[in-house]
Order: structure tokens, then sequence, then C-alpha cells
């Protein structure tokens, strides 16, 4: 339902992908909501300064000319209560974070599905009061990427904290960028300026920690030749990460405690209180309910510390960003390495999807860079990968059919749009029958039992999906 000259279009939708258009376009004419389409940001500018503004926009960030971050920054300056959901192909934190710095209402990464962009639409639309300072690029480095939803909750949840103070707790194994959702966190936060500190809590020894935490005053203990800050002063102002938070010490768990409760503490062997102004981000791979419970872990700690929880994903949840995760680390490797990138095979990006990778990203990212330095050839197989991963089991993906299926929607959405269902649901059809025929020999009406369907129904089914031929040919052949 296009606008009309006197009718006020309600959604403008703004990407330069033509297949991206049509299908919003699609979507919005079955739900009768008026809409206005344009190929590119300067259009929509263009539009905006002789028009009413619309009451949502719907954009892509990355657009020949303007990008969509600048249409933002754009619209909200004249129309700061305009709702603008923000869409794009690349998933990264980069993205997320500036889109919702700059006020975005939503962010939607592709390949969306087109019944969730719709209700998006709507829930803007009932927000939208409309009536009749971002990066110009901040995408040229982007420190996270992902495209899984799990991913998409933590860029968002980033974002939404981005004016932030809160203590944040992020939880995940051993592996999957704990200290770069820390880092991110600050980047993206007031105290952005400001020292971000980082000390594992699990690295070093008990009976130092005190003192690497908050310090020691000259002659405290033997050794202590000088007075020495601890990571508390060094982050003044700025942001501490407390790493596998889990492994602290029962009396240091005391004095982090007071320190969160009334920001004050003391060096060791010092007499006169410390002031601390510092975000804490803690960090754990370790269940701390289960600890608190086994008295391992003090309660009022835990609940100090965990005022919001980010968790992160493994690997094996997320397996769909493998392949942009292994481009940018051959990418980085080759940077480092001061060589040609590698490519890598589709055939061997499909096997690595099938791997459980237990060290998580940190694993994928030292695969990367063995490659980079002991593949032979320019463009990486399967059989170029270490023996220990080409050896590794992969039963767990392949039981997963449903992985395998949202990969394939997700290259039809873009290769197909509005022929995706249709396909997908007829090729399903199609195996299924398949499957049963080759378990009953070809017998029909047995085939239909297994599958509970009719045998009525399977011999129309059989008819509507061309296979006719092919039990024919197999029948054949048999005889």
């Amino acid at each position: 339902m296009v606008r009309t000259e006197d009718t006020m279009n309600t959604v403008w939708i703004i990407d330069d992908d033509r297949s991206i258009r049509w299908v919003l376009e699609k979507a919005m004419g079955r739900e009768e909501i008026d809409f206005r389409s344009f190929a590119s940001a300067n259009e929509a500018l263009t539009a905006l300064t002789d028009e009413p503004p619309p009451k949502v926009m719907l954009s892509d960030i990355r657009m020949p000319g303007e990008s969509g971050l600048t249409l933002l920054r754009r619209v909200k300056e004249r129309y700061p209560q305009l709702p603008v959901i923000i869409m794009t192909a690349y998933s990264d934190l980069e993205s997320a974070v500036s889109a919702f710095q700059g006020g975005a209402f939503e962010y939607l990464p592709k390949p969306f599905d087109v019944d969730q962009a719709i209700a998006l639409v709507r829930r803007a639309l009932e927000q939208s009061p409309v009536q009749a300072n971002t990066s110009e690029d901040p995408l040229l480095a982007p420190e996270i990427l992902g495209q899984a939803s799990a991913m998409q909750e933590v860029f968002r949840a980033i974002g939404r904290m981005s004016q932030s103070h809160a203590t944040v707790m992020i939880n995940g194994e051993s592996g999957t960028g704990k200290e770069l959702v820390a880092r991110a966190l600050h980047r993206h936060s007031p105290r952005k300026d400001a020292p971000f500190i980082a000390i594992n809590t699990a690295a070093i020894p008990r009976d130092l920690l005190e003192s690497e935490l908050f310090g020691h005053e000259r002659g405290a203990f033997t050794g202590a030749a000088a007075q020495r800050r601890g990571r508390f002063e060094q982050a003044a102002e700025g942001t501490l990460f407390l790493d596998e938070i889990g492994d602290m010490p029962a009396e240091l768990q005391t004095r982090l405690l007071r320190v969160l409760s009334d920001g004050n503490f003391y060096r060791v062997g010092g007499l006169q209180p410390i002031h601390s102004n510092v975000r804490v981000i803690a960090a754990t791979h370790q269940d701390l309910e289960e600890r608190v419970r086994q008295g391992l872990f003090r309660e009022d700690l835990f609940h100090r510390l965990n005022v919001i929880r980010l968790r992160l994903p493994p690997l094996r949840e997320r397996r769909e960003d493998i392949p942009i995760l292994v481009r940018h680390f051959l990418q980085r490797s080759a940077v480092t390495l001061g060589v040609e990138p590698k490519r890598i095979s589709d055939a061997a990006l499909k096997y690595l999807q099938t791997l459980s990778f237990p060290g998580n990203i940190r694993q994928l990212e030292n695969l990367c860079h063995w490659l980079t330095v002991m593949a032979p050839a320019q463009v990486v197989e399967a059989d170029d990968l270490p023996p220990e991963m080409r050896d590794q089991p992969t039963h767990e993906t392949q039981t997963n059919w449903t992985e395998g299926l949202g990969i394939e929607a997700d290259h039809l959405l873009g290769a197909a749009p509005g022929e995706v269902f249709d396909r997908l649901t007829r090729e399903f059809e199609r195996t299924l029958i398949r499957r049963a025929l080759v378990n009953t020999g070809g017998r029909r009406i047995e085939a239909a039992q297994l599958l509970g369907i009719g045998r009525n129904t399977i011999t129309r089914k059989i008819q509507e999906l061309g296979m006719d031929d092919e039990h024919a040919a197999d029948a054949a052949h048999e005889k």
C-alpha cells in the first residue's frame, strides 16, 4: 500500500538492496501498513526536507552515499521522538551500539524473519508520537562479530547500557570472549576516557592478590620496598574487570564487598581510607549460585555483583557465526604475519560448523592462525585442518537438522525472496516421502502408515512433487 497524495505514509523503508525492499513492501502490503521505499539515505533525507516525516523509519546501515547511521543522526536532530529501526547484514557490536547510542528504536540483523520485522514495526507504530553525537564511520574495526540471535541479545544489552554505570556480571565458558565484552562495555560507557584495568583473580597467588587489588604501603610486608597503587586506584574513574571472580578467596570477597558497599578501601598496611570511583565488571565460567549454595562464595557479594547479567553463548550454540569469524580471523592473522590472507572453501566451513570447539572463540582464532602459517595452498580445504580436528567426531551437529534448515533458509531469504516457504516445504515433504519409500521398498501404503498420513495423501503428494518418474525409475532398477 504505497502512499498516495491524500494518504500520509506510515513507514519509510530505506535500503539499497532491492530484494529486501520487495520483501518488506509485500509484507506491509499484506498487513495494510502504508509505506514508501527509498534506495538510499540521500533520497530519504531529500524527501524529509519537503514532506512531513513518517511515523516509523526502517533503514539499512551500509548504503552508497550517506550511511544509515548518518541518516539516524540527521533524523534524530529534527524529530527526536521518531522511531528508527536499524537493519544490517554486518552483524557486529559496533553496528548495534552505534545504533542504540544514536537513538535507534531497535536493531534488526539480516537475515530477519519477516513476521518478526512486521511485529517490530507495529510496536514502533504504537509508540510513535510523530504527527503529520554518533561517529560517521563506526564500522571500521568491529570488535565482536555475530549473527546468532544470542549474540544479538548481547549487542543489544551493551547498547542499552551505553549510558550506565551499573555493575555487570558476565557468564560464559572459557574462550567465549568475556574480556572483549567487558572492554566493549567500557568503551561504550561514560567512563570510556578513563582507564580499563583487567585482572584475572585465578591467575594470581592468593597471598599476592590483596596487594594486587588494593595496593600496599612501604614496609607493609617483607619485600614491600615502596608504596604501590593497586588495581582499584589504577582504574580510578574507569572500569575494573575482575575475571574468574568465582575463584576469589573468601577473605578478599569480604574486602571487595566493602568496596562495593561504601566505595572505600585501605592499602595493605595503610591507615587512611581511599575512596574508589570505579565501575566493576566481573566474569566467571562457574555457576555462582551453586558456589553460594556450597558456601564457597558470599551471597551478599553475589547480589552486589549480579546487578545486570550477560550470558555469552558457547560457539556450539552459535555455529552460524563460524564462517564470518573464520574469515575475520584469517584476515587478522594475515595482517599480523604480513602475508596474503588465506581463503577457505565452503566445504571446509561446513565441516567446521559440525565441530564442538570446546575452546570456543579462542580455539577458533588459534586455528585460523595455524592455517595461515601451515595450510599449503591459498584456499583452505577440510583436508588442510590439523589432524586432531579432522578426526574429531561430528555427530553432535548432524543430529540437529534444524541448524542446517536455518542455514538454507538464510540463504534463500536473500537469493529467492517470496519463494522460501514453498521451496523448503516441498523439499521437506519430498525428503520425508522418499525416506519412507526407501524403508518400505517402494510400497506406498506402508510408507503412508510410517509417516502417519493417508494413502490418498501420499499418492497426491507424489504427483504434486513430481516424484512419479523418480519412483518408476527406482522400480525399474530393482527389477
